[in-house]
């Protein structure tokens, strides 16, 4: 007799947890009664109020959350029924029938969580029902941009950020962003506002996961590869909260899984432009947020395969000569330009203003730095009593070199000997991990730009025959 697959045990555990994520976050942030008054507020018209007050029960969550977590699950029904007859059913049928599930559950308990937040927010106020930096902030510094003003000189105490939190709220001092974040949302916020009279920056958000979906589906040749890495990008229990709350770790996964598309797409074409195109793609992710910067070394090694040899045959790099300092040249050159184009203009500007927001803030030595926080080694130095308090300084620097640098040359001369993407993810993966440990804050939602990161890793395949 046929066990259940491990695809199916895997929804079932991701589908559980985002469910219960769910529910847990809207508990943490949100109280029940007012959540479920501004539920009413906002479907009160389409719903009868009878119904809204059966399904109003303070130990769950809200009406519309509660219908989507239960056409979640039924959904999972229709998922096992399809894998019980995987026998029967030619495998194609039963492979199309799994990830239309599975897209279906995404869009049921993401798509459909992070439209009624963006509905909540549009009928109670700009600070409700979302994330400050990933939204609030940025649609901030689109308007700061349409307006002529820097936005890593200006402040935010008079914009809604000033509504948003209770402590620690020094990133009204600081946007720690790098400028694509808002420059790629503006023509979105103008559209939106044409068309609806009001924007939300999740509204980019969803159309990027969306994308970044379909890509990393097809950078996997196995069928259940296929479904396991939508699965674990689409619910991951962090990063699927940050879109429907609108923290931007999706944006920047997005170019990075776009680089990764593009430059699989020029390997199977044989077409250097496009290779050109998917490291111009890596630019924007650098040029969007630093978290992206660690996977520069390893794309450069990667760009110099045929300079180390057949992929996997284990020459060595420093073995090719003089040669490969000038491949690396040309075939880079898109993602530093691309860096300098968008960067540039903003750091000639105020050099000062935008290094103290995107790097002094975060490690701790401005003025109104970053707190002390997160999952990681912070918490010992907090423990151990090492600073007076969570915004003081402390010199996280000296373990993250300590740390990052063996990680880096390690993983590099791993990669010199067996040069794939997925190798080139898994060192990126384990070096932004390291770092992030044993920095100032290892926040939650690096975690699941993390597990989407390792996903990637762990599914894509070389070039080959699709099984």
């Amino acid at each position: 007799m046929r066990r259940p697959s491990g695809d199916t045990l895997l929804l079932f555990v991701l589908l559980v947890a985002r469910a219960r994520i769910d529910t847990l976050a809207q508990w943490a942030a949100i109280p029940t009664q007012m959540l479920q008054a501004d539920v009413a507020r906002l479907v009160g018209d389409r719903w009868p109020a009878s119904s809204l007050a059966l399904l109003a029960d303070r130990q769950t969550t809200d009406p519309v959350t509660l219908i989507l977590i239960s056409l979640a699950f039924g959904l999972f029904l229709v998922y096992l029924l399809a894998d019980t007859l995987s026998e029967r059913l030619a495998a194609t049928t039963v492979h199309r029938i799994k990830m239309g599930v599975v897209y279906a559950v995404i869009g049921a308990l993401v798509v459909g969580q992070t439209v009624l937040f963006i509905g909540l927010r549009h009928v109670t106020g700009p600070a409700a029902y979302t994330h400050d930096g990933g939204v609030i902030q940025t649609e901030v510094t689109v308007e700061y941009l349409l307006a002529g003003v820097n936005p890593y000189v200006a402040d935010y105490l008079d914009t809604p950020m000033a509504a948003w939190g209770t402590e620690y709220r020094t990133a009204l001092y600081h946007y720690p962003y790098l400028p694509w974040t808002f420059l790629f949302s503006t023509p979105f916020y103008l559209l939106s506002h044409a068309a609806l009279g009001w924007f939300d920056q999740r509204f980019v958000y969803l159309l990027l996961f969306a994308a970044t979906l379909v890509m990393a589906q097809s950078l996997a040749r196995r069928r259940g590869d296929k479904l396991g890495i939508v699965m674990l990008i689409g619910l991951n229990p962090i990063l699927a909260s940050d879109v429907i709350f609108g923290q931007n770790d999706s944006f920047v996964l997005f170019w990075i899984v776009l680089a990764l598309w593009l430059l699989r797409l020029a390997e199977s074409r044989g077409e250097a432009g496009i290779r050109t195109l998917s490291t111009a793609a890596l630019g924007l992710a650098c040029a969007s947020k630093p978290t992206a910067w660690f996977l520069v070394p390893f794309w450069l090694l990667y760009l110099l395969g045929d300079e180390l040899g057949a992929s996997g045959n284990g020459n060595p790099l420093l073995r090719r000569g003089k040669r490969w300092p000038i491949a690396l040249v040309r075939r880079a050159w898109p993602l530093a330009i691309v860096f300098v184009l968008v960067v540039g203009p903003w750091f000639v500007w105020n050099p000062a203003a935008m290094f103290d927001d995107v790097w002094r803030w975060s490690a701790g030595t401005t003025d109104t730095p970053y707190q002390i926080r997160g999952w990681g080694l912070s918490n010992f130095v907090l423990a151990a009593n090492l600073v007076p308090d969570r915004l003081a300084y402390w010199p996280f620097w000296i373990p993250e070199i300590l740390v990052a640098t063996p990680l880096l040359v390690w993983f590099l001369r791993r990669q010199a000997h067996h040069n794939t993407l997925g190798t080139m993810l898994h060192g990126y993966v384990v070096l932004l991990f390291g770092f992030f440990y044993v920095s100032r804050f290892l926040n939650e939602n690096y975690l699941g730009y993390l597990l989407a990161l390792f996903a990637l890793a762990y599914f894509i395949e070389e070039a080959g025959p699709t099984p």
